[in-house]
């Protein structure tokens, strides 16, 4: 059997990784930069970072801001127009998935534009050139953007997220600088900490897993447990360590899929602007209980990997105390266990639009709508 892995050309990390940008844009001989950055980014001065390396080195840029969480069709459309008028050359994209995932649908239409429509990019899109040039540089411990070959856009007018996979669309760079994440409030550290552990769970189960994923997400699982709650106490270690693990599980999640937990939350953003973290990390726990009969061993290897000593305990014990530790470590950080805007005539379309994600075949066990209606209903 062949398995692919792709991966960025080049990646930074470690605190000041963002100094190496002005030296990497004069060595390519750009002359002006598309920056995708979303509007609490530049309000709060993070996008400054960057930007003042790019003033102090006299390099052009433009920036873009007309993104939000879970980005739409119509961020897109507006973007690709701005960097046509712009006179960039290549893009910077600087911020959590939302950024990330803009500027992913705007450069791969900028040099793929019969795929201008957006919505013909769900799934795995036939486009035949790369990417605009991208430095992608994360602000959030948890999306992994900057490393995977996937993004997510909202259909506001069909009220569903859909799933673009697509190996032209990696950035061509990666800069991964804690002090980039340092300005991060505790509730989304949080929820991104969460996103991480869930890419790094479901990836490790998913149906394509294989061996070389397989270690990057078992690292990935010990590197969260390890740092989550430190970094949402905005300890400079725990930051360190969540920027580690969530780079590292991107790289193995982003070649093997997801899972249902993903198409849950895919659905509850678009229908109810859930924050995405927070929607992975509800039905997490819920989904390792679903998927547990199936998995092996791999749930002692995730229970040790949170710190539980699995010595002497049966396969259910050990796959409880799986969940277990993802649950509490939920908790700990302050994630919400049920989701008050769920109602029960939604049902139906949350777990039909759930089953039709892209991320919904990877899951190591089959599930129904109606399997995904009921896990669902253990939100209410």
């Amino acid at each position: 059997m062949v398995n692919r892995f792709v991966l960025n050309a080049i990646s930074y990390h470690g605190k000041g990784a963002i100094g190496e940008i002005p030296g990497i844009v004069a060595a390519k001989g750009f002359r002006k930069a598309f920056i995708a950055s979303d509007p609490d980014l530049i309000r709060f001065g993070v996008t400054k970072k960057v930007t003042d390396l790019l003033d102090a080195a006299g390099m052009a840029y433009e920036i873009y801001s007309d993104i939000k969480p879970n980005p739409t069709i119509e961020n897109v459309r507006f973007g690709v127009a701005a960097y046509k008028a712009s006179g960039a050359d290549y893009m910077i994209a600087i911020g959590g998935g939302s950024s990330m995932d803009t500027g992913k649908a705007i450069g791969i239409i900028i040099n793929n534009p019969e795929f201008a429509d957006v919505r013909s990019l769900e799934g795995v899109a036939p486009t035949k050139n790369r990417t605009v040039f991208t430095i992608a540089v994360p602000t959030t411990a948890g999306t992994a953007a900057e490393a995977t070959i996937n993004y997510v856009i909202t259909d506001v007018e069909r009220k569903r997220k859909f799933v673009c996979v697509d190996t032209n669309d990696i950035p061509d760079v990666a800069v991964v600088d804690p002090d980039m994440m340092s300005t991060m409030p505790k509730g989304l550290t949080a929820a991104t900490g969460m996103d991480a552990l869930t890419h790094a769970i479901e990836g490790y189960t998913t149906k394509a897993a294989w061996e070389l994923p397989d270690c990057l997400n078992l690292e990935a699982i010990r590197l969260i447990s390890k740092n989550l709650r430190a970094a949402v106490r905005n300890e400079p270690e725990g930051r360190e360590g969540m920027a580690l693990g969530q780079y590292v599980t991107g790289m193995a999640f982003s070649n093997v899929g997801l899972g249902i937990a993903h198409s849950v939350a895919h659905t509850l953003g678009a229908v109810y602007d859930t924050p995405h973290g927070v929607a992975c990390a509800m039905m997490l726990p819920i989904v390792m209980e679903y998927n547990a009969d199936v998995t092996g061993e791999k749930f002692k290897a995730i229970a040790e990997a949170m710190g539980v000593d699995t010595t002497g305990m049966s396969v259910e014990e050990y796959r409880k105390a799986a969940v277990d530790a993802v649950r509490q470590l939920s908790i700990d950080v302050g994630i919400p266990t049920k989701l008050p805007a769920i109602r029960e005539e939604d049902l139906d379309f949350l777990a039909q639009s759930a089953h039709a994600d892209a991320c919904a075949p990877g899951n190591p066990k089959e599930a129904s709508v109606a399997d995904l209606k009921a896990l669902i209903r253990k939100l209410m």
